[in-house]
Parts: C-alpha cells; structure tokens; sequence
C-alpha cells in the first residue's frame, strides 16, 4: 500500500510541475497537497498506523511521532504545518470561495503556485528518506531519482 501511495506521490509532483508550467496555479496546489497527503500517509503505513480517511494527517504523525528515527522526528512539526496548511487550500483550490463569489484562479497567483510546489517537494523528500531507510527499501528512491 506504501508503495503504491509514493508512486502516485510522484505522479502529483509531476502533474504539479506541469500544471506550474500552464500557469495553472490552483491545480500546482491542489497537487502537491494530494502529494503531500500520499506521503504522509505512506510513512504511517510503513510504521503500521492506521489513520483516518481525511486529508490532514499532521495530527496522527505528532501523535505517533516515538515511532520514527530521531532525525525523522524533528522534522514532524513541519511536516503537519505543511499538511494542514495544503489541506486548508485543497477545496479553494478546486472549487474557489463560492460565497465570495471567487474562482480558483483568483484566489491563487504563481507565488502560492511555488510554496505549494516547494511544500510538496519537501514534504515527499522527507518521507522518501524516511521510507527508505525503513522497510520499503528499493520503492521510495523513486522521489529521490527524480530530477525537478
């Protein structure tokens, strides 16, 4: 299931750079949150957590934080902000503030478009080093093989 989760992670990223490539800003973020939410999730999995089916899991991962390696802990913290910051996007991003009458194209610029991009990336590296130092082996140096 790991495995299956980083793979689909790559793909997000990919999907994102190319979405940053069209000017399609809201898609660049709705990406890397899915993105990050795959990897996230995938980490979980690799230390047998099961979580909820939501979009932020930055809460589980602090609350199972003992399970990790210690380098892997101290990046917990940022890695939930990342998660819940991207969730809170990820229904703008499709469907814009409908009661401020605001599409998604309005609410985000090529800025929003790099932090998403750089979150997602981050967020993916982190956990393919965790990943790969764990268990899942071989599968997670997908991330790092990549070149954006």
């Amino acid at each position: 299931m790991a495995k299956d989760y980083l793979k689909r992670a790559k793909s997000r990223l990919i999907d994102a750079k190319s979405a940053f490539k069209r000017g399609d800003y809201p898609e660049v973020v709705r990406y890397s949150q899915e993105c990050v939410e795959l990897t996230l999730k995938a980490c979980l999995r690799t230390v047998a957590i099961e979580y909820p089916k939501v979009h932020d899991v930055g809460d589980i991962l602090k609350i199972n934080q003992h399970k990790f390696p210690e380098w892997m802990k101290k990046e917990i913290d940022r890695l939930a902000d990342i998660s819940r910051d991207l969730a809170e996007k990820r229904a703008p991003s499709m469907y814009g503030i409908e009661t401020l009458g605001k599409t998604p194209s309005q609410l985000f610029n090529k800025k929003d478009g790099e932090e998403a991009f750089q979150k997602g990336l981050y967020s993916s590296t982190s956990s393919s080093t965790w990943s790969s130092s764990s268990i899942m082996g071989k599968w997670c140096n997908i991330f790092n093989s990549s070149n954006f």
